[in-house]
């Protein structure tokens, strides 16, 4: 089963040195979307204006597959 990585980016790096087996990239996409999820909602009021979050979904050769990204704007 192949093995894939979600590196998330904000305020520091935090890189997903284990990876999760899972069957196909788009069960990838579907862990990522629920973890990114899960972290956001873990933020609880952080994210300001001008910062970005991200999730890096990469498979088992480093290959970027998705990323989600929140920027965060402040109207002018």
């Amino acid at each position: 089963m192949p093995k894939y990585f979600f590196h998330v980016y904000y305020e520091r790096a935090e890189v997903d040195h284990e990876g999760e087996d899972l069957p196909d990239k788009h069960a990838a996409w579907e862990e990522a979307i629920v973890t990114a999820g899960q972290i956001i909602r873990d933020i609880d009021g952080k994210l300001q204006p001008g910062k970005e979050w991200r999730m890096e979904v990469t498979d088992e050769f480093a290959n970027r597959l998705y990323v989600i990204r929140i920027n965060a704007e402040q109207e002018r």
